[in-house]
C-alpha cells in the first residue's frame, strides 16, 4: 500500500491504524467466524530508497522485525534491519560452504553417575569452526539451518559420525544426539538413524535421542510416532531442557521417556533459592515413572552433593569435565576406566 502527501510519523501511523481496524473487523465464511490480523512494515521515502524496489525490499524487512517482535503491530524501517539480513545471508552462505569443506566437528561432554561415579555417556555437541570468526556459537548457526533446511543434512552428519565415533568407546559408554523439531517432521528419520547405527555398528541401546518439549507442544503426531519408532530399534528416549519452556506433566503421559534432563538454570541455583525443592520434585516423578534424571551445569563440588542427596542419577558438566574434542574424550574414557580399575 502506498500513501501519499506524508505530512509526518503520525500521518503514518494513523494510516497504518486504519489499516489495523479494517483488517481486524470480524467476518463469516461458510459458517465460520473468521478474526484477521496483520504484522506492518514501513518505509519512508526518501530517506528509506528512493526508487520502488527499494523501498519495497526494506518495507518487507521491518515487516519481519514487526512480526519477530510479537506480530500484530507495525514497525518503521531502521538501517540496522538492512544490516541485520545481509550479515545473516553471508552466514547462512557460510553456512552452506562448511558443509562442503568439512567445517564442523563434534566435541563430546561426559556424563557421571552421581552414586558411582563412572563416567555412563557422552553428549555429542556440534561445534562450527570459522575461517574468520574462530567457534561460532550453535545458539547462531542452530535456529539458522532450521530455518534453511540445513538442520536435516547437518543432523544426518552428526549422527553417522557421532555413532562411528562411539562405536570405538567401552560397551557401556552410551551416546547422547541432540534432534530438533525440524529434524522430527521428516519420516524418514528413523529409518535414517538406524541407517548410521548399522553402518557404525552401534548397539541401538547405546544411542540416546535428546528432544525438547517444543516437539510435543503442538501435539504432534509426527514426531510422537517417529519416538515410537525409534523406541521399537531400541533407542533411548531424553526429554531435554526439562522445566524451562512449557512443561507439563501431560508430556511424560503422552510419550515414556527414559530419561528426564534438567536444566542447569535449577542446578546453579540450587543452594540459595527453592530449585532444590523442583529438582526434588523432577526426581520423584522420574523415579515414578521408572526414568532416570540428569542434571545439567555442575559446577561445584556442593551442587553435586545436593543432587545425590536429592536422589538425581547423573551429572553432567564443568565440574567433571567440559565439552571435548573426540580424541581427548578417548583419552579420558581411558584414563577414568583405569582409575577406577585400579580403585577396585
Amino acid at each position: 500500500m502506498i500513501q501519499t502527501a506524508v505530512g509526518d510519523v503520525a500521518d503514518t501511523i494513523e494510516f497504518v491504524t486504519r489499516i489495523h481496524d479494517a483488517i481486524r473487523q470480524p467476518c463469516r465464511c461458510l459458517g465460520h467466524h473468521l478474526s484477521t490480523d496483520a504484522s506492518i512494515g514501513i518505509a519512508l521515502a526518501p530517506q528509506d530508497g528512493t526508487d520502488l524496489d527499494q523501498l519495497i525490499k526494506n518495507a518487507d524487512l521491518a515487516m519481519y522485525a514487526a512480526k519477530a517482535e510479537g506480530r500484530r503491530t507495525h514497525r518503521f524501517f531502521e538501517p540496522a534491519m538492512d544490516a541485520r539480513a545481509k550479515a545473516r545471508l553471508t552466514m547462512e552462505q557460510d553456512l552452506r560452504q562448511a558443509m562442503v569443506d568439512g567445517g564442523f566437528e563434534i566435541h563430546y561432554q561426559p556424563l557421571l553417575d552421581l552414586h558411582s561415579n563412572e563416567v555412563t555417556g557422552c553428549e555429542a555437541l556440534l561445534r562450527w569452526r570459522h575461517p574468520e570468526r574462530g567457534m561460532v556459537s550453535p545458539a547462531e548457526f542452530i535456529p539458522l539451518a532450521e530455518d534453511t533446511g540445513l538442520i536435516n543434512e547437518l543432523g544426518d552428519w552428526v549422527l553417522q559420525t557421532a555413532c562411528a565415533e562411539a562405536a570405538t568407546w567401552p560397551h557401556q559408554i552410551r551416546l547422547a544426539v541432540n534432534v530438533s523439531p525440524i529434524q522430527l517432521k521428516n519420516q524418514t528419520l528413523a529409518l535414517r538413524i538406524a541407517g548410521a547405527l548399522a553402518a557404525s555398528g552401534l548397539t541401538p541401546s547405546r544411542l540416546e535421542i535428546e528432544i525438547t518439549e517444543a516437539v510435543l507442544i503442538h501435539d504432534d503426531e509426527t514426531a510422537l510416532a517417529i519416538l515410537h519408532q525409534l523406541r521399537a530399534i531400541g533407542v533411548r528416549i531424553a526429554l531435554d531442557d526439562f522445566g524451562t519452556g512449557f512443561s507439563s506433566l501431560s508430556y511424560l503421559k503422552r510419550f515414556p521417556f527414559d530419561k528426564i534432563k534438567i536444566d542447569r538454570c535449577f542446578v546453579s541455583d540450587i543452594e540459595v533459592d527453592g530449585s532444590a525443592a523442583i529438582v526434588l520434585a523432577v526426581v520423584n516423578i522420574a523415579a515414578a515413572r521408572n526414568m532416570t534424571t540428569t542434571a545439567e551445569g555442575v559446577e561445584t563440588e556442593p551442587q553435586r552433593e545436593i543432587l545425590r542427596k536429592l536422589g538425581c542419577t547423573e551429572m553432567q558438566g564443568y565440574l567433571f569435565s567440559a565439552a571435548k574434542p573426540a580424541l581427548e574424550v578417548r583419552r579420558l574414557l581411558g584414563a577414568h576406566r583405569e582409575k577406577a580399575q585400579a580403585l577396585a
